[in-house]
């Protein structure tokens, strides 16, 4: 049966058997100048008194703080705006966009942060055929490569009916429906969360 070979064969590559079996993942989890040019004491003419001259000193000082508040202001928020810009989007995002555009099947993202060591998410989608799994998974390479998260690895292309994206802080399953089906890994990642929070 296919089925069979496929066991024995995705056993033995690191991912999806870590995929497959938890335990196997592992667990965590210039004041001086101004003193000069001030003029002496006793020479100096009573209508220029330092007390006659402080409030128009402070009066000024006042003015250049209020016109050079707004420019501030407005720096910030231009850094505030390029910061944003420079962001992007998240992996997630870039990843759930590709597999809807490539109208991947039953898409499920999985959040295995304190589960395992390997990821932080797990995503798991259905292909329709091997080429649609192919395509699919090809199309999640690209947008991740141009949204500048480079892939660490790709398993199961020449089979493809089931390939695995290893995107470090998450990890992409892409099968055929029986595939995903006999393995079931919604049910035993969820079954794992549970027996964890059972135990906290």
């Amino acid at each position: 049966m296919p089925i069979n070979r496929k066991t024995s064969n995705t056993k033995s590559m690191g991912r999806k058997k870590a995929a497959v079996n938890p335990q196997v993942a592992g667990n965590p989890p210039g004041n001086g100048k101004a003193a000069q040019n001030e003029p002496a004491k006793g020479n100096a003419p009573k209508s220029s008194s330092p007390k006659s001259n402080a409030p128009r000193r402070a009066a000024a000082k006042g003015s250049a703080a209020k016109a050079n508040a707004p420019k501030g202001n407005a720096a910030k928020g231009n850094a505030a705006k390029g910061n944003a810009a420079k962001a992007g989007p998240s992996l997630k995002t870039v990843v759930v966009d590709a597999l809807a555009d490539m109208k991947a099947l039953e898409v499920k993202v999985l959040d295995v942060r304190g589960l395992t060591d390997v990821a932080d998410y797990m995503v798991i989608a259905s292909g329709t055929s091997d080429r649609h799994v192919r395509s699919v998974a090809q199309r999640v390479v690209e947008r991740t490569k141009e949204a500048g998260f480079r892939p660490h690895g790709v398993e199961g292309q020449q089979d493809s009916d089931w390939v695995l994206i290893d995107l470090s802080e998450m990890i992409v399953h892409v099968m055929l429906p029986r595939v995903r089906e006999f393995y079931g890994l919604e049910k035993l990642w969820d079954m794992t969360a549970t027996k964890r929070a059972a135990r906290a």
